[in-house]
Parts: C-alpha cells; sequence; structure tokens
C-alpha cells in the first residue's frame, strides 16, 4: 500500500464518512473505495443448511432479546424475522417484519412489534435482507478491514492477481451528491462486443440518459426487455419505453413508431389501472405473455399481445380476492411450469389461528381456466430445459418424475398425497332433486369421499375390490362401495343425515340425499395406484316428492 492510500483510508476512518471515494492508483485506472459493514456475513441458514434461529428470551416495543447463542452475530440490519407465537391471550399467531438496528449482538429493534405480547419462549427465523433503508448507515464504523476496493472497469478477470494498465476510467459528476430516485430509468454507456470497448460504467451527466416513469404510479418493481421494448412493471401500472424508438399517431390514434435519437425513447402505458404492487416474485413469462399479481386490485393478469387480461376473473374472482388481500409480505410466488405448459401461483396468508397457511395453483391457457390446486408450498418456480424445478428449505426438487421401483404420484418434497377431484352436479338447477345413484368412468382405485348437498350429507363410497372368493364377494356387498358393470363404476348413495326436528324417516333409511345441488369429492391413493385416469362422473337423481 503506498503512503498517499494510507493517509486517505486514515482521513476517511477518522472521519466516519457515509459514502465513497475515489482512489487514482497509476494513473491509468481508478478504484471505488467502498465501507459497508460485513453485509456478505449476513446469513439466512447455517452451512448445513439449517435456518438461523434463537428462542426468543422478551420483547418490549420493538425491540427483542434472544437468546445469546453462537448464531447471533449472524444477523443484522435489514434482515427479516419471522416467528410463530402465542399471545397472552393464547391465540397463535405469525410474527412476520425485518430488523431496522442492532444494539448488540442478542439485542435488535424490529420494524414492527408483536400483537397482545408473547407467552412463552417461541423460536424466531432469521431469513434474508430484505429492506435495505437503514444500510449503511445502522452498520457501526469498524477497523479499516471493512473496507473494500472495487474495480471501476468490469473487463478485470476474476482470476486475476494483477490489474493491468488500460483505459483511465473517469467520473463525470462533478457534485458529489446523492439522489435517490423510485421511478426513473438511466442507461450506460455501451458495451461493444466486437471491439471489446467498455462503456458499461460510464453514466455520463452531460448527455440526457435518465427517463422518469409517471411517480403517481408507484416504484418501479420489475423491468423485462421484449424485442426492442423495455416493459416496465410499477406497483400501479404497466407501461412499455421504446427503445431508441419513438411514437407518432395518427389521425385514427394508431401509433407508429419511428426511428428516434434517444436511447430510452418514449413511454407508453398499457390500459388499465393495473400493477404488479410489491410483489415481482409473482411474474412468469412464457413467449409474449406475461403473468403477474396485483395485490391491491387482488386480481392476477396476464399482459400479452392484446394487452391487460385479468385472468382471475376465469371463474375465480371471489378465490382471488380474498386470498391476495391477506398474503404476508413475500409471499406470492409465481413461475412457467415448462412441463404442463401453465403458469403455477404460490400464496402464502398471514396465519391467524394456524401457521404454514398457503395455496399453489396452476393457471392452464388451453382451457383458458385454473385447473388444479397443489399441496405444496414453492420458495422459487424455476423452468429449464422443459423441466420444472422448485426450491424449499435451500433444496431443489425436479418435479414430474417417479421414484426409482414405485407407483408412488404427488410425492411433494417427500411427501405423498392424495389427489382429489371435486365438482359440482347443478342439472335443472330450480328443481328440489333426489341424487339416489352415483357412477364414474375411469380405472379402478377411486372412492366417492364426500357427496353433500344444501341439507342432506351421503356416505362414502368405498373403491371396488374384484371378489376372487364367495367370502370377499358376500362381504363387499355389506359395504358402500362401487361395484364395475361393463366397465363402468357404480354404486347407491346412502343417506348419513343426522334427524332434523319433526322428520319422521331420516338417514339411512331414506332412499338418496335431497337438495338442488351436490358437491362430490372423489380421491385416488396415490402412494400404491400409480397412474389413475377419471374420465366422467354422472349421477342418477329423480324430481324430490
Amino acid at each position: 500500500m503506498t503512503d498517499s492510500l494510507k493517509v486517505l483510508l486514515d482521513y476517511i476512518h477518522n472521519n466516519k464518512p457515509t459514502m465513497a471515494a475515489n482512489i487514482e492508483l497509476k494513473y491509468f485506472n481508478t478504484f471505488w473505495l467502498k465501507k459497508i459493514k460485513t453485509i456478505v456475513d449476513v446469513k439466512n441458514e447455517l452451512d448445513n443448511g439449517d435456518p438461523i434461529t434463537d428462542s426468543l428470551l422478551s420483547v418490549s416495543g420493538f425491540t427483542f432479546t434472544i437468546d445469546n447463542g453462537l448464531d447471533d452475530t449472524l444477523m443484522n440490519v435489514g434482515q427479516q424475522v419471522t416467528m410463530t407465537y402465542t399471545n397472552l391471550l393464547g391465540v397463535v399467531l405469525e410474527y412476520n417484519s425485518y430488523i431496522i438496528s442492532k444494539t448488540s449482538d442478542f439485542v435488535f429493534v424490529a420494524a414492527a412489534g408483536v400483537i397482545d405480547g408473547v407467552s412463552g419462549t417461541p423460536t424466531m427465523t432469521f431469513g434474508k435482507i430484505i429492506n435495505f433503508d437503514n444500510i449503511p448507515q445502522a452498520y457501526a464504523p469498524t477497523i479499516t478491514s471493512d473496507w473494500f476496493i472495487e474495480e471501476s472497469r468490469i473487463n478485470g478477470g476474476y482470476n486475476n492477481t494483477s490489474v493491468d494498465f488500460g483505459v483511465k476510467a473517469y467520473l463525470v459528476e462533478d457534485e458529489p451528491n446523492q439522489s435517490n430516485r423510485f421511478s426513473s430509468l438511466i442507461h450506460s454507456g455501451i458495451f461493444n462486443s466486437r471491439t471489446g470497448i467498455n462503456q458499461t460504467n460510464q453514466f455520463s451527466v452531460g448527455e440526457d440518459i435518465t427517463r422518469t416513469i409517471d411517480p403517481a404510479n408507484g416504484s418501479i418493481q420489475k423491468l423485462y426487455a421484449e424485442d426492442t421494448n423495455l416493459i416496465i412493471f410499477q406497483e400501479n401500472k404497466v407501461s412499455k419505453s421504446l427503445i431508441d424508438k419513438d411514437a407518432i399517431y395518427a389521425a385514427e390514434g394508431t401509433a407508429i413508431t419511428t426511428s428516434g435519437a434517444q436511447v430510452i425513447g418514449q413511454n407508453v402505458a398499457f390500459g388499465g389501472e393495473y400493477g404488479i404492487s410489491t410483489d415481482p416474485e409473482s411474474f412468469a413469462v412464457n413467449g409474449y405473455r406475461k403473468y403477474f399479481t396485483d395485490r391491491d386490485q387482488n386480481v392476477v393478469c396476464r399482459l400479452s399481445m392484446d394487452g391487460i387480461t385479468i385472468i382471475s376473473n376465469y371463474g375465480m374472482t371471489d378465490f382471488f380476492r380474498d386470498k391476495l388481500s391477506i398474503a404476508k409480505v413475500g409471499g406470492i410466488k409465481g413461475g412457467w411450469d415448462a412441463h404442463n405448459k401453465q403458469y403455477v401461483l404460490s400464496i402464502s396468508e398471514v396465519a391467524g389461528t394456524s401457521v404454514n397457511v398457503y395455496n399453489t395453483l396452476s393457471f392452464d391457457e388451453n382451457v383458458n381456466g385454473w385447473t388444479s390446486l397443489f399441496d405444496y408450498k414453492p420458495n422459487q418456480i424455476i423452468s429449464l430445459n422443459n423441466d420444472y424445478i422448485t426450491t424449499t428449505s435451500g433444496k431443489i426438487y425436479k418435479h414430474y418424475t417417479l421414484a426409482p421401483n414405485t407407483n408412488a404420484r404427488a410425492t411433494f418434497y417427500g411427501v405423498t398425497y392424495n389427489s382429489n377431484v371435486t365438482f359440482v352436479f347443478n342439472g335443472n338447477p330450480s328443481m328440489v332433486k333426489n341424487f339416489q345413484t352415483i357412477n364414474y368412468e375411469g380405472d379402478s382405485g377411486w372412492r366417492m369421499l364426500s357427496f353433500n348437498t344444501s341439507t342432506d350429507t351421503a356416505l362414502p363410497i368405498t373403491q371396488s375390490i374384484f371378489a376372487t372368493t364367495l367370502e370377499e364377494l358376500q362381504n363387499s356387498l355389506l359395504i358402500n362401495r362401487f361395484k364395475v358393470k361393463e366397465n363402468k363404476y357404480f354404486a347407491d348413495i346412502v343417506n348419513a343425515t343426522s334427524a332434523q326436528s319433526g322428520e319422521v324417516v331420516w338417514g339411512s333409511s331414506s332412499s338418496g340425499i335431497k337438495g338442488f345441488f351436490g358437491e362430490v369429492k372423489m380421491q385416488i391413493d396415490n402412494a400404491s395406484n400409480g397412474k389413475k385416469e377419471l374420465f366422467a362422473v354422472s349421477t342418477g337423481f329423480v324430481q324430490s316428492s
């Protein structure tokens, strides 16, 4: 280290600056000197993959004291903190916030307090850094080893042991003032791959390189490059910026694009007051279709060649209105399933009396509707080479694969679930019906888990068996199960409704179940049955007397 550099470091350390300084070395290059105290040391999991956790000893307002364990030094400002706790009223709640300052290795101040106190010593989990408002201000100055020197040119090799002489980097900003813009775009110089000239570190104030997007629509949450357009997702609006183009509008109102002199050209908004809120993780793309959620409007949107379409209106309006309104911060994850060609959306709720409340479902363009609910909660959703991949708890899982020598299906993250199909019988909706029989077409192994109307409930119907002995045949007749006839499966509907006041005949003594409509749930055991098809389900009914 040269004497001039050492003097500069001593000056910076004694005066405790909050910004950065430029150091010129050998005239040929410029280096960026930064000081941010060990943000890289903040972890959300240990080396073995376990999450960072500690017991909560006490809380006073927004100040939390945790157990003075070995993992305490790994938590710091901006880090997410979550826990499930029982308040003093005996209600189980879910806490989700982040650290805004750190008093010691085991005392910190969070952005939010708890509701109605804490009973016992629940476990707090420390996640990734989700807020940068107090970084680096809240990091206490330490020794010079916390200073970092970064080469201002990006062409330095990863494994280089020295810096070659090259073009002198320069700073054209005369005033060392800092400005924060949350709804603006800015572009650097270009990188020419043919000549090797790299100007991506240059942001010249002598040129008009900044474009401000309407701040009334909130901050910019997501950028997506498509052809020569830049799709801009703000909290309450979606628009596109024309790259090297301008738009001229004809008398008919149609837009005609022309070559423009500016890199970031005209900004054109898409129709509809919809944005991505603060959930850029909900974004997914397939071809020219972009999917995202707007929690402020409680809708799921698709942006395509025809503009913005509200796909949550396809039979799921009430569902998304209820679920998106209570989704927790950072709890909406979206992705494209390249294997099944579906948009997959997972919504984690702010739990009230239970924990780990979530809904994962898929949208299929072929039927223009929401087709499936899944029993897994992903942290990330990725498609690679037509493989569908999700992550959870620091582990990566590939879907649509079967374990060797097993028929088990619907296994997510090591747990096998049964598959359910729920549907409604509602023929002649104004007529009170007496549902007497049910039949289905498909493979063996299906059972009727439930059959309910507005007033009655049926007994469950077990799966059919192939009787090989007289005893098996006699026993099967005593059980309410499906019987196979001409490759179809039939069963009588047995009433299981409790007696009502003044009712003479009820339950199994009555024939079928009565109601305007019937809600039926069919189920298959995925642990041993393998792939099973359910082609059609129907019911026999008569008008109620």
